[in-house]
């Protein structure tokens, strides 16, 4: 089995990689409806997405089920579309913190599905279920800590928008919320589409 620290480094890159943009732009899109003062409520989304990353490796790593990878891609933009909607759809709602709790409830689900994305490889890497609690630990601590530098640059460029160059976080969230809704649509559609 290979050492903590291994997973941790995997988790840590698995989250912060580029080429896997999809997880970038899912946190991005998530924090784009809030104000750097809701810095909790960044923070609890985002610790609620790794926990639902968390319960999917654990689930399909002791072969509970499995997901085709096909319909697991479509789903990950799905996901993002899904929240760009509800960004600009529910603006003044989101903003209230009485709807963190279904707020929480969606990143905690959407982190179910972006979890399966990494699930297979992360089974084949543990070899033995016996196993799985270090390498779970290290991979979802190593998750977390690249989500919160994520998060921190996030904020930062949110901040310097929304409180130097004074941007209304109106346009800010319809700004990213909409980007973030056309780039997932362009991928839904080359999933479906690319035979």
């Amino acid at each position: 089995m290979h050492p903590f620290e291994f997973y941790l480094k995997l988790g840590f890159e698995h989250i912060a990689n580029l080429n896997g943009y999809d997880h970038i732009l899912f946190l991005v899109v998530l924090c784009a409806v809030y104000q750097i003062s809701q810095w909790r409520n960044i923070l609890i989304l985002v610790t609620a997405f790794t926990i639902g990353h968390s319960i999917t490796l654990f689930i399909v790593s002791l072969d509970f089920f499995s997901i085709p990878s096909r319909i697991i891609k479509l789903l990950i933009p799905i996901t993002i579309l899904i929240t760009s909607l509800q960004n600009v759809i529910n603006i003044k709602q989101i903003e209230n913190s009485s709807r963190m709790g279904k707020n929480y409830f969606m990143a905690l689900f959407f982190g179910l599905i972006h979890g399966m994305d990494f699930s297979n490889y992360f089974k084949a890497l543990i070899m033995s279920p016996d196993e799985i609690v270090i390498p779970l630990l290290g991979f979802n601590i190593g998750i977390e800590l690249g989500q919160l530098l994520i998060v921190l640059f996030i904020v930062l460029f949110s901040f310097i928008f929304l409180n130097i160059i004074k941007i209304k976080h109106l346009k800010w969230n319809l700004f990213i919320s909409g980007a973030a809704f056309g780039i997932s649509l362009i991928s839904i559609m080359e999933l479906i589409f690319d035979k």
